[in-house]
């Protein structure tokens, strides 16, 4: 540990500007090393490390060295942030897709009466039947990353499947889904596209 970083941490919390800036010039680089391993996207990774920074601008106090290093205070913000970003990253998929797998219509509170509310409770339990009627594993990949917010690594460890498997098994789940909606809903050539994906893993 750099013998100076805790103190820089108690001038920063009291409005040290130089202290801040040897701070940062003495870890900026592991944070973006830390935060490059865990996003694998370069410019993800200097978003995070910027906002890691920020962090230790705004809650420098919150640094209790009883509890361990600054650079280990400084890893566990960081993996923090990344799983934030990835559950988020999950959140807004899952929303894009509930909204293609849906049929199209525009829902807002201006909108809702009690006819579109039952309509739209009927599409969600379309939603529902369709999962149920396509393989389990697909079901489960699909559900555990979707609803349940799981990463693709830890879908893996839960399932016992490779993590391009778990990949493999969520696209061909969400495949299955939309196949079995359009067929609900009258679409031509639902039934056959959903025949073609149910042999897949």
């Amino acid at each position: 540990m750099n013998d100076h970083s805790a103190m820089w941490l108690e001038e920063i919390a009291e409005g040290s500007a130089a202290a801040f800036r040897r701070f940062y010039d003495a870890y900026a680089r592991l944070v973006y090393r830390l935060a490059l391993q865990m996003t694998k996207d370069p410019a993800e990774a200097e978003e995070l490390c910027q906002d890691i920074f920020m962090e230790v601008l705004h809650k420098a106090d919150q640094y209790d060295p009883a509890r361990g290093s600054v650079e280990a205070w400084l890893a566990v913000r960081t993996r923090c942030r990344a799983m934030d970003r990835m559950r988020k990253r999950q959140r807004t998929a899952a929303a894009e897709w509930i909204e293609e797998a849906l049929p199209e219509k525009a829902w807002s509170e201006e909108q809702e009466s009690v006819e579109l509310a039952a309509l739209r409770r009927l599409e969600l339990e379309q939603v529902k039947e369709a999962l149920q009627g396509i393989p389990p594993l697909q079901r489960m990949a699909v559900y555990g990353s979707y609803v349940e917010q799981r990463s693709h690594r830890e879908m893996s460890e839960l399932l016992n499947r490779p993590v391009g498997t778990i990949k493999s098994l969520i696209r061909y789940g969400i495949h299955n889904v939309r196949r079995r909606l359009d067929a609900m809903n009258g679409k031509e050539g639902g039934n056959s596209q959903h025949e073609t994906f149910k042999a897949r893993p």
